[in-house]
């Protein structure tokens, strides 16, 4: 009879020896955890230092090849690196993904085996096992019923077979480092998700004016499917409080969202920190500018101009050119600075003609111009990010977690032998703390024991 032949190992046999033996002791490597760690915070402060999501033109002007930031940091080296969009690059996701197989990894093989170890316990029923304890005595005048009542005074679990015990307290303190990796892993999901499926817009709207969301700047590669296509915002109006001193104090949009048939399905004036929300996408109010001017010239219906922003290095100006005769051979340069409803009035060589405001007139070549409105622009902000409501859930859990771990994990071993009770404990922190909660016990149970006797003594 021929010998039975041993099995041949099989592919996946040896990747799972691999993954066993190789690849979960490495992700479970507290040094691979650290470097990963600090290179997540190294990049991610990298995205917050360099502006992300802007046009080419902002970067070669910002960021200029000769002299390049700090000898290296061009824009040609930003876009290559992909720094410029730094939460969405491939690199970035890839070392979120290692990080939170790493915190798995240590959850499963190193977390979870504590947890299990401090649920399992068995008596001592030796007096040499209290040795190796860092904390032990031995007491010849109390018992086991009297440390059981102490230490179920100090909120300790007691459990008690005989002449043997055991007590425990503070067993949360074991799972606060698998809540603190479990509300990690979260953020990290939500980190991810928002980084594949968000987008981020921007939007100048007039007053009176409706859109839907067209301008993104920065999407995920999954985020058109957050793009609101069945709503749209019309701004009812935007106008801006000044401070007596002509100084900016807050401006303001009252904004509507419609559905496909125009109706109003939500409603909220925004301004600085006050955003809209609506399926998941938020409105800011972020910027402001002048949209157009409205005018009559002698008496004619009113005329609307469209203003542009003018290209200067001082306070910002908006500007139109109004032509006055039908030609267009003669025609004056309209300047505003805010919409406090003052306009400068300039003729064709540059010189300042007049100044009016809001409801009044001024005569230029020949006719009557009265200024009936400067319209403003509301500037928004639109950011979707689903992955938020994980950030910030794994934010509370992280919060709780930390507060977890710092709960000391105690333990008591007891044992009544030869009329010597033996008595030893350990926690895991706190050791003073926890040194001077035994002792006191033992002193405490100890003036019961000598009581007891005095009390049973026979009167001589």
């Amino acid at each position: 009879m021929a010998p039975s032949e041993a099995p041949q190992p099989t592919l996946w046999d040896g990747v799972r020896d691999y993954f066993r033996q190789d690849l979960l002791p490495l992700l479970a490597d507290l040094r691979l955890a650290i470097v990963l760690l600090l290179a997540i915070a190294a990049f991610s402060i990298s995205g917050t230092v360099i502006e992300q999501g802007q046009t080419l033109e902002f970067y070669q002007t910002n960021y200029p090849q000769d002299p390049a930031l700090f000898g290296f940091l061009s824009w040609k080296v930003i876009l290559t690196l992909g720094l410029d969009h730094v939460y969405r690059t491939w690199w970035f996701l890839a070392l979120l993904i290692v990080f939170g197989a790493s915190l798995t990894a240590c959850t499963f093989t190193r977390q979870f085996p504590a947890l299990g170890a401090a649920q399992k316990w068995k008596y001592y029923t030796q007096p040499r096992q209290f040795q190796k304890l860092a904390l032990s005595a031995e007491l010849s005048e109390t018992n086991l019923d009297s440390l059981s009542r102490g230490l179920a005074q100090r909120r300790y679990r007691v459990f008690q077979d005989g002449n043997q015990l055991y007590g425990r307290k503070g067993i949360v303190g074991r799972i606060g480092p698998i809540v603190v990796h479990a509300s990690m892993l979260l953020i990290l999901a939500g980190a991810i998700l928002g980084a594949m499926t968000g987008f981020f817009a921007q939007e100048i709207v007039p007053s009176g004016e409706t859109f839907q969301i067209r301008n993104i700047f920065d999407a995920g590669p999954w985020a058109e499917a957050q793009i609101p296509k069945d709503w749209s915002v019309r701004v009812n109006r935007f106008w801006i409080d000044y401070t007596p001193e002509g100084n900016i104090d807050q401006f303001y949009s009252d904004l509507s969202v419609l559905d496909r048939a125009g109706d109003e399905v939500d409603r909220k004036t925004i301004f600085v920190n006050q955003p809209l929300r609506h399926k998941g996408v938020t409105l800011y109010q972020a910027d402001w500018g002048v949209a157009a001017v409205q005018v009559k010239l002698n008496n004619s219906p009113v005329l609307q101009l469209p203003m542009q922003q003018l290209e200067n290095d001082g306070p910002r100006f908006w500007g139109t050119w109004l032509p006055t005769k039908p030609d267009m051979s003669e025609g004056v340069t309209l300047l505003a600075s805010d919409l406090q409803g003052s306009v400068l009035i300039y003729d064709n060589a540059g010189q300042l003609i007049s100044t009016v405001r809001k409801g009044m007139a001024a005569e230029v070549n020949g006719v009557r111009l009265s200024l009936v409105d400067v319209v403003g622009s509301t500037g928004l902000q639109i950011k979707a990010d689903p992955g938020i409501p994980l950030v910030y859930g794994g934010f509370g859990l992280l919060m709780l977690g930390v507060i977890m771990s710092y709960v000391s994990h105690s333990q008591v071993w007891a044992l009544a032998q030869g009329g010597t009770v033996y008595v030893g404990g350990r926690t895991n922190r706190a050791q003073v703390a926890f040194e001077r909660e035994l002792l006191a016990l033992l002193e405490a149970v100890s003036v019961k024991a000598n009581r007891a006797e005095l009390a049973e003594a026979p009167v001589s």
